[in-house]
């Protein structure tokens, strides 16, 4: 009896021991953030750049220690496939809200961002969207932030910088895929508006071709000032180089989704893209906080640049955590999104990549946009509201 008694002391003392070390995890809630974008197929790539962005934020909010009402919290990322098809956008984003509890979801692509929007309000989920399409936050949705600026912002700059540098003839040889088309369907308007001309319009399958010297011959027969290209980065590299060996002397308007700092190794140097306008390169951006994340970013994935689409999802995350502090939920999407504009508004220079002012009452990122110009084979960083003065 003695040697039982003794026994169960032991094990209740064990098992009060176990309680006692395992009682701070209780007192831990952990956040699943999700993400449903291209993890597979021809733009898994660029799926992944966003989604490590994400993380990037993640990483660093879990590695400092987090508190939302006074209770230590845990962000995990939940990311699933789409393969870029917004009806499988549409099951992962039922998945991720009903299974995996996510009361904000990534998603980087306008077609899966609309098809979130059809259901993210009643299953109060806020919806991140990394699309800088004007129509995404069009719709009147109250749960969506649109991340990067609406690309119609960059048009009217871009078409005063290329026409006071080289001249008010141009040629299209974008892209044929959805976005170049909605990038066109404003950019021939404004240049016209602008007193220029359109000499050329003929857009190509970047993703089926790596020889565009027909294409782009037929967009410099009528000798263009300016040609407006853009699309993947390599492609549209491809497109310059070949502009540039075909005897273009002209300008470059290049489309947001294009890379200048990927198109560099393709075309031979920034001196190929001498006069091109587009989005800053990330490692060429000379603010303090940009280059010290470019560091951090290194250290984490050696010999692999970051773009935009890591600076612009680590500041949006960053933004989303200090907004549910702010509100004192981690699950109300309502709640968070309504103390969105005032984190943004709080966050440090080292959280705020994108350089965000706040956020507007649809839902668009309010950002004086800093793009690139190259000039002397040299980047320089110009703001949207600088140029065309």
């Amino acid at each position: 009896m003695i040697i039982r008694r003794q026994f169960t002391q032991i094990a209740s003392a064990i098992a009060l021991g176990g309680m006692l070390v395992s009682a701070p995890a209780f007192a831990q809630e952990v956040v699943n953030i999700g993400f449903s974008g291209p993890l597979s197929g021809g733009a898994a790539q660029y799926g992944k750049n966003t989604l490590d962005g994400l993380k990037f934020a993640i990483d660093e909010l879990n590695a400092t220690g987090f508190e939302v009402a006074g209770k230590k919290v845990t962000f995990e990322v939940v990311a699933l496939d789409d393969k870029y098809n917004p009806s499988e956008t549409a099951i992962n984003f039922q998945r991720l809200v009903q299974q995996s509890k996510t009361p904000v979801v990534m998603v980087p692509h306008s077609g899966g961002g609309y098809a979130v929007q059809t259901s993210n309000e009643r299953l109060n989920a806020l919806l991140l969207s990394y699309t800088s399409v004007p129509k995404i936050t069009q719709s009147g949705n109250k749960l969506t932030f649109r991340i990067p600026p609406d690309f119609s912002t960059y048009i009217k700059p871009f078409i005063s910088h290329a026409m006071s540098k080289f001249g008010k003839k141009v040629a299209i040889a974008n892209a044929d895929h959805d976005y170049a088309k909605a990038w066109t369907a404003l950019f021939k308007p404004a240049w016209e508006a602008a007193g220029g001309t359109i000499v050329g319009d003929n857009p190509m399958s970047y993703n089926k071709s790596t020889d565009f010297y027909s294409g782009v011959s037929k967009a410099l027969a009528e000798k263009p000032d300016v040609l407006f290209i853009g699309g993947a980065s390599e492609p549209t590299g491809l497109v310059a180089k070949q502009a540039r060996e075909l005897g273009f002397k002209g300008g470059f308007i290049i489309m947001d989704q294009a890379k200048m700092n990927e198109m560099k190794p393709i075309v031979g140097g920034y001196a190929s893209l001498e006069g091109a306008i587009g989005v800053l390169p990330v490692v060429d951006d000379p603010q303090p906080a940009v280059k010290a994340f470019v560091t951090r970013w290194m250290k984490v994935y050696p010999g692999r640049e970051p773009g935009s689409e890591a600076t612009y999802n680590y500041t949006a995350m960053m933004a989303t955590a200090g907004a549910m502090k702010l509100a004192g939920t981690t699950t109300d999407a309502m709640a968070i999104r309504g103390k969105l504009d005032a984190a943004i508004k709080a966050l440090p220079e080292a959280q705020n990549l994108a350089n965000y002012d706040g956020i507007e009452a649809n839902g668009g990122s309010i950002i004086d946009t800093r793009v690139g110009v190259i000039e002397g084979g040299k980047v320089k960083q110009v703001k949207l509201s600088e140029l065309g003065k």
